[in-house]
């Protein structure tokens, strides 16, 4: 008797948020997975794709893969386990679902795998959180305002102690962009093309600019400045 094709359920995420310098946009990892779906001959119940900020612990799209997977008795299956490793929240969720789980890239990881990663993700955290508030002490002792409206024009004036708030904030928004990539390219494949209909996509889908606020044609058209074409 031939033996069933194993069933994967695909959860995807793309963020809104800073995680990290390499980002994998949503239309690689599920090349991603498909590909590895296809090299273990299994058949991909369905997929779930989460937006969302890394600041944010709430992941409704994976609650939702891991329940399917759970009543289906299909693994859940991911593209890039370590693009995810400094994402505490999301490893120790994946490790405590009790459902079979597999990564593209780390087919092996297991749940002890997950559990330090979960901790080393903890500990990164707070590095980052420690030495942002340190660059902040050291801006606010040369007497730079924080948090007003003209940030940018403070973090010039920081001066040397400002490097690690001018780097933070250019990482942060080259990341956000980076992220958004397959989401632009996603609303323009649909027809929207000018920057206030893509502000009026980017709102009606939930999302939010790097700063919380709605979409305007100023800030697509920043956002489209650095890296999309």
């Amino acid at each position: 008797m031939t033996a069933p094709s194993p069933r994967f359920i695909a959860y995807e995420r793309v963020s809104t948020a800073r995680q990290g310098q390499s980002g994998l946009g949503l239309e690689a990892q599920r090349n991603t997975i498909d590909a590895f779906a296809g090299s273990r001959g299994a058949d991909v119940l369905a997929r779930f794709t989460e937006v969302e900020s890394g600041r944010n612990p709430d992941r409704p799209e994976l609650g939702k893969a891991i329940q399917l997977a759970r009543l289906t008795g299909a693994t859940l299956v991911i593209a890039k386990l370590d693009r995810l490793s400094r994402n505490a929240a999301f490893l120790l969720t994946l490790r405590d679902s009790g459902v079979k789980f597999v990564a593209c890239d780390m087919p092996e990881a297991n749940d002890l795998t997950v559990g330090i990663m979960a901790l080393v993700a903890q500990q990164e955290r707070e590095a980052i959180s420690r030495r942002t508030k340190e660059a902040l002490a050291v801006a606010k002792a040369r007497g730079v305002k924080l948090g007003n409206p003209n940030g940018a024009a403070a973090l010039r004036r920081a001066g040397k102690g400002g490097a690690a708030l001018r780097a933070q904030v250019t990482d942060n928004a080259q990341a956000f962009a980076r992220d958004l990539v397959p989401v632009i390219a996603d609303i323009r494949s649909q027809g929207h093309t000018t920057l206030r209909a893509i502000a009026a996509e980017l709102t009606a889908r939930g999302m939010r600019t790097r700063r919380d606020g709605r979409w305007q044609v100023s800030n697509v058209r920043n956002l489209l400045g650095r890296f999309i074409d």
